[in-house]
């Protein structure tokens, strides 16, 4: 992913409107490119340090992106367990028919 594509998608990852693979490939780069976290920063200060002032609630942003960072590596983390759950239990199921067929044959 460029700087350019990874800057684009700061509104749809602040937004939550991201899929896993977009969201995967985005994490990726702002976590090895310090000027797209920075711009991620402060994206996201403006967007929620605006709907915040507006509605007079009292908010700590860096802590609110720090959750949000971590909340999006988390929907990761399951999502690739739920992948890899799904990837044995193929493998297994296929294993099973695999010994049917061969005891069905001899």
């Amino acid at each position: 992913m460029t700087c350019r594509e990874c800057e684009k998608q700061i509104p749809d990852f602040v937004g939550r409107k991201m899929d896993y693979f977009e969201m995967k490939q985005f994490l990726e780069h702002v976590d090895a490119c310090a000027s797209c976290r920075e711009e991620l920063v402060i994206q996201f200060l403006i967007q929620e340090g605006m709907a915040r002032l507006e509605d007079g609630d009292v908010f700590d942003l860096q802590r609110e992106l720090q959750a949000h960072l971590e909340e999006a590596r988390r929907r990761i983390r399951i999502y690739e367990g739920v992948l890899w759950g799904g990837t044995l239990f193929e493998v297994l199921t296929m294993a099973g028919v695999l010994g049917i067929v061969i005891r069905i044959l001899l």
